[in-house]
């Protein structure tokens, strides 16, 4: 009687908040870039800077996103969803601490590649933990958690940083992971992942624990399907030698990047990544001050606009989680980079008219209103797009690879983007970098338009048959699965949903 008011909607909860926390810290860490370097900058700071030494401190974390995503899969596959968590989180405490404790450069890169490196972890991670734990009425809402997150991250350390030193900040985010890594501890494994190792009675005890008793043909359904994978892969690995499973993992692959569904997903998504990486998001996430300094100059609390600006990308990242179930993912694609491509031309027009003492009247507002239409898109369109798009242009037989290919691309653009911007600042100021901007996002676009297709309420068969240009026949259909009988399983669960 006691315990009656913790039902299992109250412990998705609890175990989605320690994911939740744990994706934060993608906000957290590349936010902090936007305190840490101002303070660096100044005559007293304890580890000088300059410009070039600045951008890596920004940049690294795209180096290390690509190893994080590419170590995940073998820990979520080997020793479950829960240690990789754990694993996840230990780095990004250790990269807090080690930034604590920083006295020099070479330190710090140190600890940002190790935060980096958890990032890319999450990245893959959060969206399988969270989509295996919770039930699916309540799914959709607690995967959109995962960008809201993000962008609470963001304002957390942006706050921090108005008000306390750069290791004080960091110790306090340190602290908050450390908070996570108890929930994540007393956290259960999925299901799923002890379903998937034969621990069938572990996995219904979990369950049961997290669903209560009402959706037992989903847990019946899941067992039976692990059962059927196991012994189909038990079967394979005995029939088969390891010279023949070579030669036909090297065929799989050699047909498998010749098929129209699997490289022209891998094409669209390579430019609508790289349209989320230039739309902006990163600069004013790590560069926050220089762009509010650059646009509006001195005349504001440079801080209390960082903090206005964080605060209304929560709130319009909410926004776009009750709009992207009612609008076309083209047409809110098309919208809002749209709108982002005009924001950018607008900011490249006014700072460039400033600079050149060309404007009838000097408002600052002006400028302050562009940010803010400039993250609206971001938060709306260019940051949460992308994912949710990934999720659905790839073919589930393919998602694992095609998704790692497009995410390295996802993570040069990232590196690219933030190591440029304070090379721009110099060479072809703010306006120079706006247009810049401008025009890889226009590219992007372009290419998204004609090739992208409608996703919206339509299943993830339909998607790829419109990539191929027919159904698969009844022969393709029974020759891959026999290919993919070994592999399937794993993709299928390491693949990352929509966000």
């Amino acid at each position: 009687m006691g315990k009656s008011w913790i039902t299992p909607f109250k412990k998705q909860c609890f175990v989605t908040l320690g994911v939740s926390l744990n994706v934060g810290a993608h906000g957290m860490t590349n936010g902090y870039a936007a305190i840490l370097i101002p303070q660096l900058r100044l005559p007293d700071s304890i580890i000088p800077i300059n410009d070039g030494s600045a951008s890596w401190i920004a940049a690294i974390l795209g180096f290390a996103l690509v190893a994080g995503n590419f170590i995940v899969p073998t820990i979520m596959a080997k020793y479950g969803r829960r240690t990789a968590n754990i694993v996840s989180i230990v780095t990004m405490i250790v990269g807090w601490f080690c930034i604590v404790t920083a006295t020099n450069i070479t330190a710090l890169l140190v600890a940002r590649f190790l935060q980096g490196s958890a990032m890319g972890m999450t990245a893959s991670l959060g969206p399988v933990l969270i989509g295996e734990y919770t039930s699916p009425q309540n799914r959709g809402a607690f995967l959109a958690t995962i960008s809201l997150s993000v962008s609470i991250g963001v304002l957390f350390v942006h706050t921090l940083g108005s008000c306390l030193h750069w290791q004080v900040a960091g110790l306090v985010c340190a602290c908050l992971m450390f908070f996570d890594l108890l929930i994540v501890l007393y956290s259960p494994e999925t299901p799923s992942w002890l379903s998937d190792q034969g621990r069938y009675e572990e996995s219904e005890k979990v369950f049961r624990w997290l669903r209560g008793d009402n959706e037992d043909e989903e847990l019946k359904r899941m067992i039976e399907s692990s059962m059927i994978t196991k012994e189909s892969r038990a079967a394979v690995n005995i029939s088969e030698s390891f010279s023949k499973r070579l030669r036909n993992n090297l065929v799989y692959f050699t047909t498998t990047i010749q098929k129209k569904e699997f490289y022209k997903p891998i094409f669209i998504m390579v430019h609508i990544y790289t349209l989320s990486q230039w739309g902006g998001a990163n600069i004013l996430a790590a560069y926050t001050i220089d762009v509010f300094s650059n646009v509006i100059g001195n005349k504001f609390d440079i801080y209390l606009m960082v903090i206005t600006l964080g605060t209304q990308r929560i709130i319009s990242n909410a926004m776009a989680v009750y709009i992207i179930k009612k609008v076309k993912r083209r047409t809110m694609l098309l919208a809002t980079v749209g709108i982002n491509i005009t924001a950018c031309l607008t900011l490249a027009a006014y700072t460039y008219l400033k600079a050149h003492n060309m404007l009838p009247f000097d408002l600052p507002i002006i400028g302050v209103l562009l940010i803010h239409i400039h993250m609206f898109t971001i938060a709306t369109g260019t940051v949460p797009l992308p994912f949710i798009i990934a999720g659905e242009v790839f073919p589930l037989e393919y998602r694992s690879l095609a998704g790692s290919i497009s995410i390295f691309f996802l993570s040069a653009n990232f590196f690219i983007n933030v190591k440029t911007f304070p090379y721009f600042l110099q060479t072809i100021s703010i306006y120079g970098a706006y247009l810049v901007y401008t025009a890889i996002v226009g590219y992007c676009l372009l290419i998204a338009y004609f090739f992208l297709p409608e996703t919206k309420d339509r299943t993830l068969q339909e998607i790829e048959d419109e990539f191929r240009g027919r159904p698969l026949s009844p022969e393709e259909l029974k020759s891959t699965q026999s290919l993919t009988a070994n592999s399937y399983n794993q993709d299928r669960r390491c693949s990352a949903p929509a966000i």
